[in-house]
This record gives C-alpha cells, sequence and structure tokens, in this order.
C-alpha cells in the first residue's frame, strides 16, 4: 500500500461527516430506514468515541495481526478467482445485486461475486471457492465477503458506507501496472495503490472514491470486518449489525442474489451437459 503525500504520519485526524452530508449517499426513502439510520448516526459518535483503534482513515495494517495471515494464503484466493473470472461477463454489476448502489454506479464495470454478508451466505459461490472461504474465518468479527471487480475505465465517484461500526479491507488480487494515480483509491485526503498479495484496511465511512483507469480489470478481496470497539459501544454496535439483515437493503440485496444464482448455474449445467 502506498499513501500520498497527505498521508503522512503525525497530521491531525481527520473528523468523519455524519449522515452523508454533502456526499452522494447509499440510502433508503422508506419512513422506517429513515428511522433506523437516525439510530445508525447516533450510534456512530459512540463508536468513534469508544474505538479500541482509533478513527484514522486508512489504517496500518500491524493494527490488525491476522491481516498478515490472509496475505500469506492469498495465491490460493487467486487461483480460485481466475476460475471466477473465466465467466466474467456473466457475474452481476453490483447494482443489479445492490440497487442502492446506483446512486453512485449504473455501468456493468463494477462487477462482483458474492460470498457472505450480514449473515446471508452463498453456498452456491462458496463452494466455488472453499479456499477464499476458509482463509476469510480467520478475520474476526467477518461481516461481508465477496470478488471486487473494477473493469477498464471505471470511476466510483466520491461517496461514504453508510456506517462505521465496520471497517473495510481490500486484499488485492489482480492489480494491473499503472503510470501514477491512473489506478487507485482515495480515501479521505489519502490516495492508496493497491498491492498484489497485500491489504488495504481503511474506514469506509470517510469520504472515498476509486478509480480504474488502466486498460485491464483490477481484482480485489472485498471484506468488511466488525469494528473493535469498547462497552457500550461494541453492545450497541452488535444490535445494529445483527437487526441490519432484516432491513430493506439487504434483504431486497438476498433476492437479486437468488435469482442471479439460478440463472448463472443453470446456464453453467446446460454448458456442462450440451452435446460434443
Amino acid at each position: 500500500m502506498a499513501l500520498g503525500q497527505n498521508g503522512q504520519a503525525g497530521n491531525p485526524e481527520p473528523q468523519q461527516i455524519f449522515g452523508t452530508e454533502g456526499i452522494a449517499a447509499m440510502e433508503r426513502p422508506s419512513l422506517t430506514t429513515r428511522i433506523f439510520m437516525s439510530i445508525v448516526q447516533m450510534a456512530e459518535r459512540l463508536n468513534l468515541r469508544y474505538s479500541k483503534v482509533g478513527n484514522p482513515p486508512v489504517f496500518d495494517n500491524a493494527t490488525f495481526p491476522w491481516a498478515k495471515e490472509v496475505e500469506r494464503e492469498w495465491p490460493l484466493i487467486r487461483a480460485e478467482l481466475e476460475k471466477v473470472l473465466l465467466r466474467q461477463k456473466d457475474l452481476p454489476s453490483f447494482h443489479e445485486l445492490s440497487t442502492d448502489v446506483q446512486t453512485i454506479s449504473k455501468d456493468s464495470a463494477w462487477k462482483t461475486f458474492f460470498l457472505t454478508g450480514y449473515g446471508i451466505s452463498s453456498e452456491a459461490n462458496i463452494a466455488q471457492c472453499p479456499e477464499t472461504w476458509r482463509i476469510v474465518q480467520k478475520i474476526p468479527g467477518l461481516k461481508t465477503a465477496m470478488f471486487s471487480i473494477f473493469e477498464p475505465g471505471k470511476h466510483l465517484p466520491a461517496h461514504r458506507g453508510p456506517y462505521n461500526g465496520v471497517l473495510r479491507l481490500h486484499l488485492g488480487l489482480i492489480v494491473p501496472e499503472a503510470q501514477g494515480d491512473e489506478l487507485a483509491i482515495r480515501v479521505d485526503r489519502q490516495i492508496c495503490h493497491w498491492e498484489e498479495g497485500k491489504a488495504l484496511i481503511f474506514d469506509d465511512a470517510y469520504e472515498h472514491e476509486a478509480w480504474n483507469h488502466t486498460d485491464k480489470t483490477r481484482v480485489v478481496l472485498f471484506v468488511d470486518f466488525v469494528k473493535p470497539l469498547a462497552f457500550p459501544a461494541r453492545f450497541v454496535n452488535w444490535a445494529l449489525l445483527n437487526l441490519a439483515m432484516f432491513t430493506p437493503f439487504i434483504r431486497e440485496g438476498l433476492e437479486n442474489q437468488k435469482a442471479w444464482e439460478k440463472k448463472f448455474y443453470a446456464e453453467a449445467e446446460a454448458l456442462r451437459n450440451r452435446p460434443r
């Protein structure tokens, strides 16, 4: 991971913006979700106050000793990814599974291969990537795991995640050679570059944007895990994260994932059974 000039040690910690004020947000218009998000904003203040690991936009990997174990086994994940990418054109765009993402991405250049999210897992996809699944179990507080695929030319505009009770890991799997910052992610004021086999851990509740201005595909293992917190924030965070699976955002995503799996694996079976 490489940091830009604004990522130098010793800079004061920036302030998170609550309620996605002034930032393209992924939010739902329903009354239920608006109430839920108001509770989330209160919890976010607790999470900042009671964090056990501070609140930087980008973390030193040494803060999380398990990151080295994940990095050590990255070739196994890469090997399974390469099999998944044999049908890259058939993988779902992120916004096709999670329609809230349409606020920041509506094209087909950001694809995903979902393994698990907030208590909901894809058994069919996990069966394709058993080593990846074994490795991500090493991450304490694992909440989501998937492959995030940026095709050439993709630029994800500035936005922030909906909640700061989780942190995000990107493990570089396929990272094309790039000139300068043509392939990068900005988190707050820091410009970071992915590296194959290296983890990048950041807080997606800060404004961030990512881009691939090369002519090749970039893929990372995309993971969210529970932010280490002290009581009482730890308890409130646990409750909110377990309630998340009942929100429209998650339930709708589950239905979309099931529909995609049914089509994807039916097509795979038809190809296997086609006369030769």
